[in-house]
């Protein structure tokens, strides 16, 4: 019996993806512990330092040409003064981002997630606001937005609405409550399997004017 040709294809592209996610777990690049010390580190020479130690080099582009093991992933805001990669003084290859504007988690930003812990080895998460985030400022505004930036909007509400009325700089107050329910939804949400015992997930806020990272508690 003959068996047409895009049927044995099909079936050998299948069988290597299957192969491929169930392999077994990389080991952790560094505990979540030693990744959270790794990023505080970076930012206190970001911090202090005139020019990046960590910036991009050939001899690093060609050591993660073929694989990556990233220490740390990261879900950030999509502004451009906020670039993980050098506010945390790291290289190529050194953290897994994922950014959207108001650092907000979906579908997307987890399937992110669950990769960077399953296939690469993370085992720290950070959900990084921002001062001064325009998604949180316009979530403050109104809760209607025009076209695709009033999902981001909607997302950003429950961090509005918990910290109404409360004292201090409303957009500070929630900017730092939405990256805190971010964490908490990563938590509540992400498919970690029986890595999430080994994962930590914590959120942080970045401030511009200093270039300091305040990093909060679980």
């Amino acid at each position: 019996m003959n068996i047409p040709s895009k049927l044995i294809a099909f079936v050998s592209l299948f069988s290597v993806v299957v192969f491929v996610f169930a392999a077994d777990h990389p080991v952790a690049s560094v505990s979540a512990d030693a990744a959270l010390a790794k990023l505080k580190e970076g930012n206190t020479r970001f911090v202090n330092s005139k020019v990046s130690a960590g910036k991009p080099t050939a001899a690093r582009r060609a050591e993660t040409a073929q694989s990556q093991h990233p220490f740390a992933i990261i879900l950030g805001c999509a502004d451009s003064r906020t670039s993980p990669e050098i506010i945390f003084d790291q290289n190529i290859g050194d953290i897994f981002v994922v950014r959207n504007a108001g650092n907000l988690v979906d579908d997307h930003a987890l399937g992110s997630i669950e990769y960077g812990v399953e296939h690469l080895g993370a085992r720290l998460i950070v959900v990084l606001g921002h001062e001064r985030c325009g998604a949180v400022t316009a979530a403050l505004a109104s809760d209607n937005a025009p076209g695709h930036l009033q999902s981001v909007v909607r997302d950003i509400q429950p961090a509005v609405q918990a910290t109404k009325g409360k004292p201090g700089d409303a957009t500070d107050l929630a900017v730092a409550e939405n990256a805190r329910l971010m964490a908490a939804k990563v938590r509540s949400d992400a498919n970690l399997g029986d890595l999430a015992k080994d994962v930590r997930i914590i959120s942080a806020v970045y401030d511009l004017d200093s270039g300091k990272v305040d990093f909060g508690k679980e």
